[in-house]
């Protein structure tokens, strides 16, 4: 009963602003409330239907995927990197943790304003940034349009993310290396095995918690993307997702039935990536 007592104010709470809201969320979706001042109605779900019949829509859908799998493939493959070197031991250890860690420390608001200004896509005599460095090092042919790119600009937005995210990635890796025995290393090495083939077949086959850990948190941070690319981009079409949708359909459009239908399918995406993890976490535990 005691315990019982301490976390009840915390259950309450989580029930009330999360499961509630989401409960709220769902039936504003369901409902015909296309403007502020229509009544909440039941439209059997053609709201998740004709949603995929505005121009916008597809194109934020394919923007988050780009978007997820640049970031979600290069802030893994970026930590694993600095994960390896910090392991194989390095001076001032301590020193490079910290400057890797310290962009996690940033808002995505922060470092959006930042890179805006890095990833300026103006032409070489009025270049900013990237652009800038390269006409200074007579590489102008790297120049380009960054997010601006029709084709992949949303490739260049997840750059900002990667770097504001492969510290923490860098952390989980750093913490799993140091939980591998050195003994098993040890064992490969007598065995003939080159350093690469230590951490191929011993080290990361370890890692492979550590890795699903850090894809489902890049994962679900990914697909709700939202104030790094309006400090970046705004509200424009070329860079258009789902979170950024939400906001325009609810606060530029008055339209509360849209904004929480896409609300609805953001919720589905992150639940088919958290879920199977927490289903997996649970049997993990039992298995012990």
């Amino acid at each position: 009963m005691p315990g019982l007592l301490l976390v009840s104010p915390s259950i309450a709470a989580i029930g009330l602003f999360v499961y509630g809201l989401l409960f709220w969320n769902t039936r504003v979706a369901l409902s015909g409330k296309h403007d502020e001042v229509s009544e909440y109605g039941f439209d059997k779900g053609r709201n998740f239907v004709d949603l995929w019949d505005q121009p916008s829509w597809p194109g934020a859908v394919k923007h988050a995927l780009l978007f997820t799998a640049v970031f979600v493939v290069g802030a893994l493959m970026l930590g694993a990197f600095l994960a390896f070197l910090m392991d194989k031991g390095v001076r001032a250890e301590a020193g490079f943790r910290v400057v890797y860690l310290f962009p996690m420390a940033v808002s995505f608001i922060a470092s959006g304003v930042v890179w805006r200004w890095l990833m300026n896509p103006a032409p070489p005599q009025r270049a900013v940034g990237f652009n800038q460095l390269f006409d200074k090092l007579h590489l102008g042919f790297l120049s380009n349009d960054w997010w601006q790119n029709p084709d992949w600009g949303m490739a260049a937005m997840a750059l900002p993310a990667i770097w504001q995210m492969s510290g923490y990635v860098m952390a989980l890796y750093l913490a799993g290396f140091r939980s591998v025995p050195e003994e098993l290393r040890e064992a490969a090495r007598v065995d003939g095995a080159s350093e690469w083939k230590v951490y191929r077949y011993v080290v990361f086959p370890q890692l492979r918690p550590v890795t699903l850990s850090a894809l489902i948190i890049l994962g679900h941070i990914s697909l709700k993307v939202f104030d790094l690319i309006m400090a970046i981009a705004g509200k424009q079409i070329i860079t258009y997702v789902p979170a950024i949708a939400t906001y325009v359909e609810i606060f530029d459009r008055h339209d509360p039935a849209n904004g929480a239908t896409i609300a609805t399918y953001m919720l589905v995406a992150v639940a088919v990536l958290v879920i199977p993890y927490l289903v997996w976490s649970v049997r993990s535990e039992r298995t012990r």
